[in-house]
């Protein structure tokens, strides 16, 4: 406690302000929100990464120009990012936080592999749309393709971030809404501003912001049909795994464990 001899708070690890233990029980509660948010981006920056740099292979294999210019793409990930900062205020699923987490390299590499090639298939979707119904040219193409890679990849965010049905079962931070819902209307705004020409873009006709609503729409409803089938499969997978009841205990033991090499 606070009120301890000076050497009794030296050789703590931990000093209570107050004599209460629930400091430590909140305080172990906080750090696995704080690694659920974490996950959170994860899991979405790899996704859509992945997404975004197949539709960019697979559309550069039929485009006689490059799809979206470098800087272009700065801008992206810039507004992207931006949109993130407000993941630490969002909430965590009670499950979420019920046990203690870890870090799953093979989990991340599933989850990217399933998510990202969704978010690719509503790009291509949209390339269609972009050649052949409004015929456009590379300037109007990688206007249009910016807007709707920023507009699915920040707003799926609201999805991923759980594995409940989002708004109804798991209502995600306010700031996180407006910061996403913020974002999406800048980047639908820009090609109609002054700053258009110099980054490149050209104002969109209409009734591809009306086409882009439904590709949202469909790409996030797509989204929850995937995460049931995914979260399934997974939960399978760890009930059949067999577990080593004394894993742990061996990793423990190896770090004081000295092998002795015999020397002739």
């Amino acid at each position: 406690m606070e009120s301890a001899t000076d050497v009794a708070k030296d050789a703590a690890d931990v000093i209570l302000l107050e004599k209460d233990l629930g400091v430590l029980a909140d305080g172990v509660t906080e750090g696995r929100r704080i690694f659920v948010n974490t996950i959170k981006y994860v899991l979405m920056g790899t996704s859509s990464n992945v997404g975004n740099m197949a539709s960019a292979a697979g559309a550069s294999l039929f485009l006689g120009f490059l799809p979206m210019l470098p800087s272009q793409i700065l801008l992206n990930n810039l507004l992207y990012d931006t949109s993130q900062l407000a993941i630490p205020t969002d909430r965590a699923d009670d499950e979420q936080v019920r046990r203690p987490a870890h870090w799953d390299i093979a989990f991340i590499r599933r989850f990217m592999l399933v998510f990202g090639p969704l978010s690719s298939l509503f790009d291509a979707l949209t390339f269609v749309v972009l050649l052949t119904v409004l015929h456009a040219g590379p300037t109007e193409f990688r206007t249009g393709w910016f807007v709707e890679s920023l507009a699915t990849q920040t707003l799926v965010v609201l999805a991923i971030r759980t594995r409940r049905v989002p708004f109804w079962r798991s209502r995600p931070s306010l700031p996180l809404v407006l910061a996403a819902v913020g974002v999406v209307a800048v980047g639908a705004v820009l090609p109609a501003t002054p700053l258009a020409r110099s980054l490149g873009f050209t104002p969109l006709p209409a009734v591809y912001y009306l086409v882009l609503v439904g590709f949202v729409v469909g790409y996030l409803l797509l989204i929850e049909v995937g995460k049931a089938a995914f979260y399934a499969t997974a939960s399978r997978a760890t009930a059949v795994r067999p577990r080593d009841p004394h894993r742990h205990l061996r990793r423990r033991a190896a770090r004081f464990s000295v092998v002795h090499r015999s020397t002739r």
